[in-house]
């Protein structure tokens, strides 16, 4: 019972939020069907745990995530099946790279062949138009969004974004995880967050700061109940319950489908 007053206050206090709350630099940015925030939920690098924990979650609660395919990693190849079928129940294949380059300077892991300190700006534009070409062998989509690993954007000391960013709706870059402001958005550097070892309280936390802005909360998750990076099964599942039970304060969907509306929305061509 404590409980449900507790999130019965939470309602009220959200839908009864001032219209300003969604209003920035004078324009009012409206969420479909009058929600209070969009959500993504985000997975990176193919892993097995996505496909296993994440993904069965998520179709418990009818609601749809973005699986950004790292397309080296062997996991792809043994698991192609399970990935075709996620994007054929709605859920979105987005593009992480051929190779997962990273800058070595940064990230001592990152292997001499996957240096991105050593790959050019054209190198990466070609590594990237194979990605989508090889995501459309997949899924038969054109559309595509972009996660750029590790958040790093320097190829040779150069930014490589501005080169690939014709190929993409949108492209997510290390960053924080609620949205400060819809109408200052770059949908080409979208920032995200990576939680790791949060609870199902602390991850709704952040879908409320996010309903209290009026903006949109993007996270980007790796191990769901294992793998690397990991998030428990049940935190998971705490905050896909939430969004599930709260579908008229909260737009979850696709990056894809986010990102779309919100361009439509504002008249960006």
């Amino acid at each position: 019972m404590k409980n449900r007053i507790v999130q019965l206050l939470i309602a009220t206090f959200l839908s009864a939020a001032p219209a300003l709350a969604n209003a920035e630099n004078g324009i009012r940015f409206h969420w479909p069907q009058g929600q209070r925030a969009a959500v993504s939920l985000a997975y990176d690098d193919a892993l097995d745990s996505q496909l296993d924990v994440a993904l069965p979650t998520l179709d418990k609660y009818g609601l749809k995530g973005s699986f950004y395919l790292q397309l080296s990693n062997p996991a792809v190849d043994r698991r192609l099946a399970g990935w075709r079928a996620a994007a054929t129940h709605g859920h979105e294949l987005g593009n992480h790279s051929l190779f997962h380059q990273c800058s070595l300077r940064t990230h001592d892991w990152v292997q001499p062949q996957r240096n991105l300190d050593t790959t050019s700006v054209a190198q990466m534009q070609d590594q990237l138009a194979l990605a989508n070409t090889m995501l459309y062998a997949i899924d038969g989509k054109r559309e595509r969004t972009y996660t750029v690993p590790c958040g790093d954007t320097l190829a040779a000391g150069a930014d490589y974004l501005p080169a690939v960013a014709p190929s993409f709706v949108a492209i997510k870059v290390a960053g924080q995880a609620v949205t400060p402001s819809m109408a200052a958005l770059n949908p080409h550097a979208v920032g995200v967050y990576a939680p790791e070892g949060l609870s199902g309280q602390q991850l709704i936390a952040l879908v409320q700061q996010a309903a209290a802005q009026g903006t949109m909360v993007n996270f980007t998750f790796h191990g769901v109940g294992g793998d690397y990076l990991s998030t428990s099964a049940a935190a998971h599942e705490e905050l896909v319950s939430y969004l599930a039970a709260n579908r008229q304060l909260y737009w979850t969907d696709t990056f894809l489908n986010i990102m779309t509306y919100v361009k439509t929305q504002r008249g960006d061509h």
